[in-house]
């Protein structure tokens, strides 16, 4: 599937559209104002983007809306987004600034290393 670019607002409600996966835009629009503070025009407006993009389908009765990508494949691709823009592509520049500042906590750390020991063996 080809990368679909989703912009902060487009993500928030992603976010939504997982955690209540085949909510109608009426729902959508009822949890934004909750969560978000958005009115329904907005709401809908940001459906109709993301339905532009192929991010989400609505289908009737009552324009219920459903995901058609992942919240992995968005969080991988905005991590790479990352990734590139600060890193300059590099995996140990990031996780070395990571490090530096004390946000990579102990047990991660030690997860990070079953990965990559993981990672080799299967490469």
């Amino acid at each position: 599937m080809a990368k679909t670019k989703l912009f902060e607002g487009e993500l928030k409600l992603m976010e939504l559209l997982w955690e209540h996966e085949g909510a109608t835009a009426k729902e959508l629009s009822l949890l934004a104002a909750e969560k978000i503070g958005w009115n329904k025009n907005t709401t809908y407006t940001v459906i109709k983007k993301l339905v532009a993009k192929g991010a989400v389908k609505r289908e009737e009765p009552a324009f219920v809306c459903r995901s058609l990508i992942g919240r992995e494949d968005v969080g991988r691709d905005e991590a790479n987004t990352v990734l590139q823009s600060f890193f300059g592509g590099s995996v140990k520049a990031m996780f070395s600034s990571f490090m530096a500042d004390g946000a990579l906590s102990e047990e991660e750390a030690d997860e990070l290393r079953r990965m990559i020991d993981d990672h080799g063996k299967n490469g």
